[in-house]
Parts: C-alpha cells; structure tokens; sequence
C-alpha cells in the first residue's frame, strides 16, 4: 500500500508548497501524485509538516483540526506589519523588565481571541489576504477573527541579547527566504532601527494550542499590552497532533 501521510521537516526561508516541490523532485515517483498540507508554517517558521496524498486528502478537515506544539521566540520593542521580521519594522518605546514580561505571556493561556494577520495565506473572495493588503484593498473587506486555545504557554526564558547578535540573527533569518517578500527593504530598515539601542529584549516560550493559532498574533497581541510592541523572531513546530518532531 503506497504511503499517503508524509512526515516532514519543513526548513526555514521555504513556503509549505515550495516543501511539497522538493519533495517531489527528491522522490520523483511522487511527481503526478495530488498532494497538500495540512497546516501552513510561514516561510520564516520551520518544523513539522504534514503533506497528504491520495484517499487521504478525503480526510484533509480532520488533519487540519490537529493540535500544535511550537518553540518560538519573541523580540521585544518592535512591532511590524506582519508581526514577525519578515515585515517593515517599526521602533516602539517602553519600559520593560523581567518579570513584566514573563506575567503578561503567561496570560495568553486559555481562550485567545485575534483578528487574521493582514499578511496571511487567508483567502477571502478567492484572494489571500496578503494580497488585499499588499493593493491597499483592505477597507473592501472585513477581516475575520479567530478564536483559538492556547492550552500551555511556557516562558524558558527571557534575557537580553545585544545589538550586534540580535542583528546577525535577524539578517542570517531573513537571507534564508525564498522568494520576493520585500527582504532588501526589510534588512535596511532593521539594520537603521538597531543603532538606537545596545540590547534587546527576547523571550523564549513553549506553546501547546489548538488548530488555527497563529504564533505570531500572540507575540504582537503580548506587545500591546506591554506598550513596547513585540515580533516573532524565530519558531519551530515541533508536533502535528501525534506526529513528533523526533
């Protein structure tokens, strides 16, 4: 019987289709198989994906509606337009310190309500909502909001990192992207922002939620509330339901 639920890891800088393409082009017996995923990581996102083919794409509602567990961390005193560094980044300033930090991600466990990032997959009217907001399109429709759980968030730590590692992760990251996603703009505009301050602040969590939770909805959701505004730096999926990352 021919496999038909591929376990993947997804690599940093790719989109879920670009992994589908090159894993394809490494098993070229899979080539004329329909395939897709079930639950997208964003290009700056990587880990665990689950590609479905064959009868199982019958099943492709039930594989989507599986928990996630995710290792990510969250960069303190920025926010962007896509709330993660892959978007134009903006200097936010607040005071800030250990423990405040800790408190307000600790939180976020429970219900999580959120609006749809304005620069997601999401389609609305056959167009994915990036799109709309990329034609500045986006007050001809309403963008949807979500209702999600987030059933554990642990913090592993917050510290502070300074300026000249912090920029070398962001660049190293943002180099990895395949593809146009306005990465010369986007380098230029954090390596101006960085000068300002000699260290940043940075949280490490462990994040077990339901289907549909956007990781980088809470980094900027937790900024708010700090007012000192908050990307996702880096994430990692580390389960899909049952499939590990092991």
């Amino acid at each position: 019987m021919q496999q038909e639920v591929f376990h993947i890891y997804k690599p940093k800088g790719i989109s879920p289709l670009d992994a589908i393409k090159d894993f394809k082009s490494k098993n070229p017996k899979f080539e004329n198989i329909k395939m897709t995923y079930a639950g997208r990581l964003d290009p700056m996102a990587e880990g665990v994906l689950l590609i479905i083919a064959g009868k199982e794409l019958k099943k492709i509602k039930e594989y989507l509606k599986l928990d996630k567990k995710y290792e990510g961390a969250f960069l303190f005193g920025f926010c962007s337009d896509t709330h993660d560094i892959l978007g134009i980044p903006e200097k936010r300033r607040g005071s800030l310190d250990k423990e405040s930090i800790k408190e307000t991600l600790l939180q976020f466990e429970g219900e999580f309500s959120f609006s749809l990032p304005l620069f997601s997959a999401y389609k609305i009217k056959g167009k994915p909502l990036f799109q709309w907001k990329l034609e500045n399109r986006t007050d001809e429709i309403k963008v949807p909001k979500k209702v999600v759980s987030i059933y554990k968030l642990q913090v592993r730590e917050v510290k502070q990192i300074c300026k000249e590692n912090l920029e070398s992760e962001i660049l190293n990251n943002l180099d990895m992207v395949r593809g146009n996603f306005r990465q010369e703009r986007i380098k230029k505009e954090w390596k101006k922002l960085l000068k300002e301050e000699e260290y940043y602040w940075i949280a490490k969590v462990k994040i077990f939620c339901s289907s549909g939770t956007y990781v980088r909805s809470i980094a900027h959701r937790a900024g708010k509330r700090l007012k000192s505004g908050s990307v996702l730096l880096d994430l990692r999926r580390t389960a899909v339901g049952s499939y590990e990352i092991d």
